[in-house]
């Protein structure tokens, strides 16, 4: 009897000892999921189109409109956007290991530094408002750290510029350069229309909630094709209801840094 009493209490103890473990196993899960899933969308290449420019910026929420510089539509659709409480950014063009054009006011690898100085200064004067840039090509020039080093020293005298890496190449410095010259930066996670199939653009979409969801946030590029436009028409308007949160991009950047400067 005693023996038997005696290995009930053991049993006892062992299942409230499991039950505590995973009590605060439990508790250890949930504080490392996000309590709040926030994404921001930025749009490249707008300036040339007036019509799909003004498509995007009706877009349900703050999605920001990267606007190339010297472009037709540029200065306006960058007045709208503002009108619109929506950012602008600076859509810099730089050289690709391609060697495309990358179209007027570009940076190119062996350019002089008062001459990229001069270049991103006035490429800036034709996007007012822009709170800060992100690159448009720049395969080869992101890999140049003494000429992203220029640019990074540009945006530091300027006032709160930030830098969005668009990460058109696994290899680019851009960030680690903007780290160094304390320029708030951060890296696009997905391109939704590398593919211009409304499918793959849908499933992109997919990828960057699923992202976000397992960090606490994310951001996609897209541009201003009909495919794309139509399917953020569509599925912007349902993420309230999934617990996102469509956020400027420079309020992602924030909440990247939780608050604290570089």
């Amino acid at each position: 009897m005693r023996f038997f009493t005696l290995r009930l209490l053991c049993i006892t103890i062992t299942l409230i000892s499991a039950t505590g473990l995973a009590q605060e196993s439990n508790a250890k899960t949930t504080q490392t999921e996000p309590d709040t899933v926030y994404i921001a969308i930025i749009i490249d290449d707008l300036g040339n189109d007036l019509q799909n420019g003004k498509r995007t910026l009706a877009l349900a929420g703050p999605v920001t409109g990267a606007i190339l510089p010297h472009t037709k539509f540029g200065r306006r659709l960058a007045n709208e956007a503002h009108e619109k409480n929506k950012e602008v950014l600076l859509h810099q063009p730089m050289e690709s290991i391609g060697h495309e054009d990358p179209g007027p006011g570009k940076l190119v690898s062996g350019m002089p530094d008062l001459e990229i100085t001069l270049t991103l200064k006035n490429n800036l004067k034709t996007v007012p408002f822009a709170i800060g840039i992100n690159n448009h090509m720049g395969s080869l020039l992101t890999q140049k750290s003494r000429e992203m080093a220029t640019v990074m020293a540009m945006l530091q005298k300027s006032d709160k510029l930030i830098f969005v890496d668009s990460l058109t190449t696994p290899k680019s410095l851009a960030t680690d350069v903007a780290a160094r010259f304390k320029i708030p930066y951060i890296r696009r996670d997905v391109f939704l229309d590398n593919d211009r199939n409304a499918t793959f653009i849908d499933n992109q979409f997919d990828k960057l909630l699923r992202i976000a969801k397992k960090r606490g946030v994310a951001l996609a590029i897209g541009h201003p094709y009909n495919e794309t436009l139509t399917i953020l028409e569509n599925r912007l308007p349902t993420l309230a209801a999934k617990g996102i949160e469509l956020i400027p991009v420079s309020s992602l950047l924030k909440k990247k840094y939780r608050g604290k400067e570089l």
